[in-house]
């Protein structure tokens, strides 16, 4: 991970390098037959930030999550990107594991997600707030006593007709979808580093739309 860049020290504006690690996890469910489905493009994204690094994750010691330690820029803060190896309601787990790990504080957590109440195509990125019946959000948010960690809330849509938005996002997305799908999570992963780099009011003026 290298290049020119900047931190974020509470994420609001940019700082150095010294105040700590940051922890990128995507939210999602482990294994190949979850690995189309909506509720899974948290890993999706994390995955990509990998890929932009010429490099995977690899297990960690824990047993519970996969990572790849780095930094964005040189002279950047340190980020680990993250996926759970345990199925999406027990996130909160590994997220409290890898935080006590690497001492990561919680206003330097960024939780990659999907987010039915916005659109397919768009994202959104916040700091704090309810977990609005996302049960990766729940676990995480009593694992760690708090939700006052950032989210790149990536949008799905709601469901068609009289579907189930349980069935919708543990489904794989449509053909139509599939095909916009890589742009969705260039953009997501753009903004993952931008937060990190920049803080979050620039990264909400060029992502919040």
């Amino acid at each position: 991970m290298t290049g020119p860049g900047r931190g974020a020290s509470d994420g609001r504006g940019p700082a150095g390098p010294d105040e700590g690690p940051w922890l990128v996890f995507g939210l999602g469910n482990p294994g190949p037959s979850y690995a189309g489905h909506r509720h899974t493009v948290g890993h999706r994204v994390v995955q990509l930030l990998a890929e932009r690094q010429r490099d995977s994750l690899r297990a960690h010691k824990s047993g519970r999550a996969d990572v790849l330690e780095g930094r964005f820029d040189l002279g950047g803060p340190r980020v680990v990107l993250a996926t759970g190896r345990c199925y999406m309601n027990e996130s909160g787990g590994p997220v409290a594991a890898l935080t006590r790990y690497y001492g990561v504080d919680p206003a330097r957590l960024v939780v990659v997600h999907d987010e039915l109440d916005i659109p397919f195509e768009t994202l959104r990125v916040k700091l704090g707030g309810g977990d609005n019946g996302h049960n990766g959000l729940r676990s995480v948010r009593s694992a760690l006593g708090t939700g006052d960690f950032y989210r790149v809330r990536v949008g799905v849509g709601r469901p068609p007709g009289r579907q189930s938005p349980a069935d919708f996002v543990l489904s794989d997305y449509g053909s139509a979808e599939r095909k916009l799908l890589p742009l969705q999570l260039e953009r997501a992963a753009d903004a993952v580093e931008s937060l990190v780099r920049d803080g979050l009011e620039p990264t909400q003026a060029r992502y919040n739309s």
